[in-house]
C-alpha cells in the first residue's frame, strides 16, 4: 500500500510541479507570459479593493508574485511527494490565494466562452483544494489512531 500511496502523491504533485517548471522556464526578465496574463487580473482585483474598502493599494509588480507562485508550487509539490504536512499547506496556500484571482469567472458574462472556461478551471482547482484537505485530514487521523496503545480486553463471564 505504501508504494501505491507514493505513486498517487507523485501523480497528484505532478500537476503543480510541471506547472511550476513551465512558468520557471518561461520566466525571462519580465516574468514571462504568466506575468502578462496575471497583470490585468491583479489590476481588476486592486480596483475592486480600492472601490469596496476605500483603501488605495500600490501597484503590484508581477515578477515577485510569479516567483512566489513558482516557489509555492515547486516546493509544495516536492514536499507533498515526501508526505510532509508542510507540502500540503504550501499547496493549499497557493490554491487559496491564486485560484480566485487567476480564474476570475465572476468578471465575465455567464454566456461567454471565457466564463465557461474559467468556471471549469476554477472548479478544477476547488477539487484539488478539496483533495489536499482530504489527504491532510486522512493523514492526520490515521497517524493519531495507528499508534494508540490498546488496553487489555475485559473478560466477560
Amino acid at each position: 500500500m505504501g508504494f501505491v500511496s507514493f505513486v498517487g502523491r507523485v501523480l497528484f504533485a505532478s500537476v503543480f510541479l510541471l506547472s511550476a517548471y513551465q512558468e520557471f522556464s518561461e520566466f525571462g526578465t519580465d516574468g514571462g507570459p504568466a506575468a502578462k496574463a496575471l497583470k490585468p487580473k491583479f489590476d481588476i482585483l486592486t480596483k475592486n479593493i480600492n472601490s469596496y474598502l476605500g483603501v488605495a493599494l500600490p501597484p503590484i509588480d508581477m515578477k515577485p508574485v510569479i516567483m512566489a507562485a513558482i516557489a509555492l508550487k515547486g516546493l509544495g509539490g516536492l514536499l507533498f511527494i515526501l508526505n510532509s504536512n508542510v507540502g500540503h499547506f504550501l499547496l493549499i496556500l497557493y490554491l487559496h490565494f491564486f485560484t480566485p484571482i487567476v480564474y476570475d469567472f465572476y468578471n465575465y458574462d455567464t454566456g461567454s466562452t471565457e466564463y465557461v472556461q474559467l468556471f471549469i478551471m476554477f472548479n478544477q482547482n476547488v477539487a484539488l483544494f478539496g483533495a489536499l484537505e482530504f489527504s491532510l485530514g486522512m493523514k492526520n487521523s490515521i497517524g493519531m489512531h495507528a499508534f494508540k496503545k490498546k488496553g487489555p480486553k475485559s473478560k466477560t463471564n
